[in-house]
């Protein structure tokens, strides 16, 4: 079949088409070319993303030689729910070395769908590399955070931290890290969620070296246990923050948190 009729087929039913039906006829004839003129509109299309995030990722996924990289991660930064998740595996599947940087910041918005691709994403920006370095910044480091604790919530849709090799090494460096960071409420969830994942006896299936279970555990705890870090969930309590309300009632008695300990204010 002639490429070009196809491509001017697809380019016209985008534009012109009054159905849905017809323009993800009109989306998926453009995914079978490879056209880099087409990239802005598949953009615009793609930003209606619960119905055709799937055929504008592939795509800019099938352009990503000439352009398209650059706009699936300017789509990613504007699409939520499962277009997010289209956007973002596709980012993982072409491995962008300029989309790295976002996806170790940006990509997990706290979306119950962000279990699907945060194993991906842990995966295939590398970060391991990212986090065991010397200074990772604070954005990286929050961001790492709320893969952790997706991923630790993840059976059953995605990548889990049991089956995430350097999940070890992850946590470990992560609590290392926040640790030198001024406590926030949403630290202070994260490592109790974290935390407690440790308890489980599914942690046990990480590959840990010797001894380094009870060793992050007791780092996360530590970390909860401190005067500046109780300081500001308690602060969070007060304000009605959903977050603490939620962890006190969940997590609280399990971990025994200071924080929250009638005896201790």
């Amino acid at each position: 079949m002639d490429a070009e009729r196809v491509r001017a087929t697809g380019r016209w039913l985008v534009q012109h088409a009054t159905d849905r039906c017809a323009t993800t006829v009109g989306l998926a004839l453009l995914t079978t070319v490879w056209d880099e003129d087409d990239i802005e509109l598949i953009k615009t299309i793609g930003l209606l993303s619960k119905g055709f995030g799937p055929l504008a990722a592939r795509a800019l996924e099938r352009r990503s030689w000439c352009g398209g990289s650059d706009a699936l991660l300017w789509l990613a930064e504007r699409v939520t729910g499962w277009g997010r998740v289209y956007v973002v595996e596709s980012l993982c599947t072409i491995g962008s070395t300029a989309a790295r940087p976002w996806m170790l910041r940006r990509a997990c918005d706290g979306d119950y769908l962000n279990r699907y691709f945060a194993g991906k994403v842990a995966t295939e920006a590398h970060l391991q590399e990212a986090i065991t370095a010397a200074n990772p910044d604070s954005e990286l480091v929050d961001h790492t955070g709320l893969l952790l604790t997706i991923m630790a919530d993840s059976g059953g849709t995605g990548i889990t931290l049991e089956h995430y090799p350097p999940a070890s090494a992850v946590l470990e460096a992560h609590c290392e890290h926040v640790g030198r960071l001024e406590p926030s409420v949403e630290r202070f969830v994260i490592a109790a969620q974290l935390a407690e994942h440790l308890h489980h006896p599914a942690a046990e299936r990480i590959a840990w070296p010797e001894g380094g279970r009870e060793r992050v555990l007791s780092g996360y705890l530590s970390l909860l246990d401190r005067d500046d870090w109780c300081t500001v969930a308690r602060a969070g309590l007060a304000a009605g923050d959903h977050r603490v309300t939620w962890l006190v009632e969940a997590l609280a008695p399990s971990l025994g948190l200071r924080a929250f300990s009638v005896n201790d204010e």
